[in-house]
């Protein structure tokens, strides 16, 4: 018997580029307000990376639900298909 791989909650899951985004402004702001340092120089750039990995992730849901959308089975999109199957496929 196969264990199925854990998955997070919907809403902890569509949140969590928000949590990203929320974390990073806050780093940069605090980053701001630290003495100038090395250690206002990492929480920057760590808050920078945050605010970046939040929009990245938004963005690829956005493209992904989009692409979905157009197609008439959208879950054809999830399903892998074998090699041997595609290479068979190819030759017919």
């Amino acid at each position: 018997m196969e264990n199925a791989p854990k998955r997070l909650s919907r809403p902890v899951y569509e949140g969590l580029p928000w949590f990203y985004l929320v974390c990073g402004i806050a780093a940069c702001v605090g980053s701001y307000f630290l003495p100038s340092g090395v250690l206002s120089l990492l929480v920057g750039l760590a808050g920078l990376v945050a605010v970046l990995g939040g929009v990245v992730i938004l963005l690829r849901r956005r493209d992904y639900r989009e692409l979905r959308s157009q197609y008439a089975d959208p879950d054809a999109l999830n399903v892998a298909t074998p090699p041997a199957a595609a290479a068979d496929k190819k030759e017919s």
